[in-house]
């Protein structure tokens, strides 16, 4: 994870999204207009989110298996840069719903299940805080984080498809990739989609080495104490 190019990659498709995103050409659909340009980034900001979560479930699974602190760090960091994405997912989705739904918040099922899986995974940062034992603090939370990802994927990707939704994919209405994700946006949102599953993972590596430093120089600290 150290190896310099996907940095340069995620720089520069970052730029490449950002430019490109709100220059480059989108078809005039009715409501939509100018705001399915969001598309570039709501969408795949929701992506790492799932990814960075699944990458923070699988090292909880790990720290379990193997009880080693550093695993616990990947999974408390992942989980990290999985939170502050969800937080940019529901800004840019509240804001794309403010101008074609009519308001910030509508309470659709999907905000809502949304939502609820964002504070499940608040409540697991607030569970660690509230644990001083290391090891407590990381056997507790792995469990939780489990839990979280577990709940997270009916609540966001299930129970909003049996009630009726104004988001698409969701309550019968098509996904946009059916109707309105023409070739030439095609060429924005795949690499969009690239470029911030690697700036997620790219910001949760550098908390991890971090994380990691500081735990070795406790463990100095300690047996020279």
């Amino acid at each position: 994870m150290r190896a310099w190019w996907w940095k340069i990659l995620a720089g520069i498709l970052v730029s490449y999204t950002v430019i490109a995103g709100f220059l480059m050409p989108v078809p005039r659909m009715d409501i939509l207009n100018e705001t399915i340009r969001n598309l570039y980034f709501h969408v795949p900001m929701w992506f790492t989110m799932l990814a960075l979560d699944l990458a923070a479930c699988i090292y909880s699974v790990k720290y379990l298996m193997t009880t080693k602190l550093e695993d616990d760090i990947y999974a408390v960091q992942f989980t990290n840069a999985g939170i502050f994405f969800s937080i940019m997912g529901m800004i840019t989705g509240m804001v794309w719903a403010r101008f074609t739904w009519g308001s910030f918040w509508s309470n659709d099922p999907k905000q809502t299940g949304t939502a609820m899986s964002m504070l499940i995974y608040c409540a697991y940062l607030i569970l660690r805080g509230g644990i001083k034992d290391d090891e407590k603090k990381a056997k507790i939370s792995a469990v939780y984080n489990i839990f979280a990802f577990c709940m997270m994927i009916p609540l966001i990707f299930i129970l909003p498809r049996f009630v009726d939704s104004l988001h698409p994919g969701n309550g019968g209405n098509p996904a946009f990739g059916k109707y309105d994700l023409d070739n030439q946006m095609r060429l924005v949102f795949y690499p969009a989609v690239v470029a911030w599953l690697l700036l997620g993972f790219w910001m949760a590596t550098l908390k991890i080495r971090v994380g990691i430093v500081e735990h070795h120089l406790e463990l100095r600290s300690d047996n020279n104490g």
